[in-house]
């Protein structure tokens, strides 16, 4: 068969690609693992009776951005390495922005303290529970996130399951907030973050099984 002739017949019948396909596999990935966190948060936990008065707090609002912060940037490290040959360009600086600031913040904070007041800043009432109570929840979001990512063509299936897992964390992070009393910033920026890298750890070592063509 002629070069022209088989270029035409892989031609036959192809449509236009759909630009959108990817925003809308993780749009119904986070919104069923979303609605399956918070279950599990109904059923296991509940949600703190004070969370009115919380939200009055700057440190309720620095926790939740920090947590965000994360979100916005798994999703977008998610949709690069969904497609083949994409850069990943300024995601890992995105990534590691809200952490620095968070631990920058968090050590001013514990050198800005009584050192007898240090242990509690940074162990807080709940480090035992938070990061496994973090991943936890994280677990509806991985499965679907991981049946977008599936869908699509990764091609670096390590990277991909940890991008995978960290945004299953940092929004299943997010839906804990409803929950978490803690609020000082050397817990956060610890304790959170290791409640968010569990199942991206995990994702980096299934990745590479499940994602792989």
């Amino acid at each position: 068969m002629k070069t022209d002739e088989l270029v035409t017949l892989l031609a036959t019948g192809a449509d236009p690609v759909d630009r959108h396909v990817a925003m809308r596999r993780y749009a119904i990935a986070l919104s069923g693992g979303v609605v399956g966190a918070a279950l599990l948060l109904s059923m296991l936990l509940r949600v703190r009776p004070d969370l009115a008065e919380a939200a009055l707090q700057p440190l309720f609002w620095i926790k939740l951005g920090f947590v965000a912060s994360l979100v916005a940037a798994g999703l977008f490290a998610n949709l690069r390495l969904s497609r083949p040959g994409a850069r990943l360009d300024w995601v890992p600086a995105a990534i590691a922005a809200p952490i620095l600031l968070m631990w920058i913040i968090g050590g001013w904070t514990l050198l800005d303290a009584e050192p007898q007041q240090r242990l509690d800043l940074f162990f807080g009432a709940t480090w035992k529970s938070c990061p496994f109570l973090i991943a936890m929840l994280a677990i509806p979001l991985f499965i679907g996130i991981m049946w977008a990512m599936r869908g699509l063509a990764p091609t670096r299936p390590r990277q991909a399951g940890f991008a995978a897992g960290l945004l299953a964390g940092a929004t299943a992070a997010l839906v804990y907030c409803l929950h978490c009393p803690e609020l000082e910033t050397p817990f956060i920026g610890f304790w959170y973050l290791l409640g968010i890298l569990i199942p991206a750890g995990f994702g980096a070592w299934i990745g590479g099984r499940l994602l792989r063509w």
